[in-house]
């Protein structure tokens, strides 16, 4: 079932995970993909203790990135709280913010120093003259090569005989497991919410 949105057009609103944390995770899965899909290498940290969710880039460049989503109507736009609990981020504690408007399905890459000691912003994704709108979609902020430059990758990896698993085969089976765990609990989680 589609609701009209309040600015005009069908917006569908039964994507909404009520549950912040849910949200968030699910949020941060998208950041993930969309970066792979405009061919950025990512990786996280271990733990949830650091100021940003995801680094991204090569060796030479790397960035981290605080993702955030939003869901809350603000004025024709969407509020995006940019804090760490009741706090703003400590200065240096991400490089760039990667903020999603869920029901626009809008990414906002933005340099940390525009939203330094900020505990909002609001996006208008409706409104080009916006101003964070310069930042929507800005995926090569995040890049950090210059045009045409190209890396080189290098790795390697032990070959096994055909019969045997090794610890790479016993690790693979184990994360497959995990995954398909993983997303019966997920799909269970979010059914409701």
């Amino acid at each position: 079932m589609k609701e009209r949105g309040k600015r005009g057009g069908d917006k569908d609103r039964r994507l909404i995970i009520k549950n912040k944390k849910l949200r968030g995770e699910w949020v941060e899965q998208l950041f993930v993909v969309a970066a792979y899909e405009h061919g950025l290498p990512i990786c996280g940290p271990w733990g949830e203790m650091r100021g940003y969710d995801f680094v991204v880039g090569w060796p030479g460049y790397f960035v981290a990135v605080q993702v955030k989503s939003t869901t809350t109507d603000c004025y024709g736009g969407y509020a995006c709280n940019i804090r760490q609990g009741h706090e703003v981020y400590a200065a240096g504690s991400f490089d760039f913010l990667a903020a999603y408007v869920v029901f626009e399905k809008a990414w906002y890459i933005v340099p940390a120093e525009l939203v330094a000691g900020k505990y909002c912003i609001t996006l208008f994704p409706e409104s080009e003259k916006a101003k964070w709108e310069e930042y929507r979609e800005a995926w090569y902020l995040l890049d950090g090569r210059k045009a045409g430059e190209t890396i080189d990758l290098m790795g390697c990896a032990e070959e096994f005989e055909e019969g045997t698993r090794g610890a790479v085969g016993e690790f693979a089976e184990a994360f497959t497991e995990l995954v398909q765990v993983w997303g019966r609990v997920r799909s269970e989680d979010l059914m409701g919410l």
